[in-house]
């Protein structure tokens, strides 16, 4: 298990440069020029010339790139071009922002495909696995922030149950998850994130144990005398790494990709933050949202790996 661990750890260091090369390169590929933001219409070539080697702009992109990976490697991610705040300050402020709600809502979505998954498994063909695949399919195909639109129209603006915009009343800095009057703005976009991974894990699910419940060992269980449970908690155990590989997945992406969620709600996480810095060609903003989200992808599915081998021991034998 260690030997396993160490060797998948080992590997997480060339696929962490290559998301560093990654990161770096597709912010030169964007069109515009960050530095004509913050100059005045009149500026001169001169101006131009002064702040782009302020910034480190006016060098070869080989040369600024392993600046940057020197920077970055000690939690230097430089400031912003808009703001002048460092960028690791903002991204943590952002970050801490999108964790909970991505958090709660692939756990809700986990928790609700699960059981939805294993009626349908069980039920192959029946009204109730219609129903599941029914839900399924709705939750893959509606675009989140389409849903994120639907329900300011419904639950804020028809019915005025709920706030359409914004982290609280205080603001992220006073936010409380234990205040029904500060909880309530993170309601909308909990339920717009939890729609995709449900119908994701709910398909998993699903399909895993059904074809777990369709091998020959399963069969001998059966033949044992076993209960429908006993044999259905055997079908789930050996479904659950591929459960827990699609998990991660998806938690990774709602940790990074709810950029247009966060916009329609205005929820300040990173997402809101990524919008942002593209809008404004903030490029170390950009680049530091980017690499950050990056690495916590590469961290949570290092995370998943390790969870999967304790689950089933013969996937460190692969």
């Amino acid at each position: 298990m260690w030997l396993y661990a160490a060797r998948r750890l080992l590997m997480t260091i060339p696929i962490g440069l290559g998301v560093t090369v990654i990161c770096f390169a597709l912010i030169y590929l964007a069109p515009g020029d960050p530095v004509q933001s913050l100059l005045p219409p009149d500026a001169t070539a001169k101006d131009v010339a002064e702040l782009k080697h302020a910034y480190g702009l006016d060098k070869p992109i080989p040369v600024q790139y392993l600046i940057w990976l020197g920077h970055a490697l000690t939690g230097n991610l430089g400031r912003s071009i808009q703001t002048n705040q460092p960028v690791l300050d903002e991204v943590t402020r952002a970050l801490a922002n999108t964790i909970p709600i991505a958090v709660i809502s692939v756990i809700l979505a986990f928790v609700i495909a699960l059981g939805l998954g294993i009626l349908a498994a069980t039920r192959v063909g029946g009204i109730l696995d219609r129903l599941a695949t029914g839900v399924a399919v709705l939750g893959i195909s509606v675009p989140q922030f389409w849903l994120g639109v639907i329900l300011v129209i419904a639950f804020a603006v028809e019915l005025g149950w709920l706030p359409a915009t914004g982290m609280g009343s205080s603001g992220s800095e006073h936010f409380s998850w234990f205040k029904w009057s500060e909880a309530k703005y993170a309601v909308m976009p909990i339920i717009a994130l939890t729609m995709t991974p449900l119908g994701i894990l709910m398909r998993t699910t699903r399909s895993s144990i059904a074809e777990m419940l369709a091998l020959d060992f399963i069969q001998t269980l059966r033949a044992k005398g076993l209960s429908n449970a006993a044999i259905v908690i055997h079908a789930i155990r050996n479904a659950l790494p591929q459960i827990l590989a699609m998990f991660g997945l998806q938690l990774g992406y709602l940790i990074g990709g709810s950029i247009l969620v966060e916009t329609v709600f205005t929820w300040p996480g990173t997402g809101f933050l990524l919008n942002k810095a593209i809008l404004t060609r903030d490029i170390p903003l950009l680049q530091g949202t980017i690499l950050v989200l990056a690495m916590a992808f590469v961290l949570i599915n290092l995370v998943v790996d390790l969870l999967q081998t304790a689950v089933d021991p013969r996937i460190k034998r692969a």
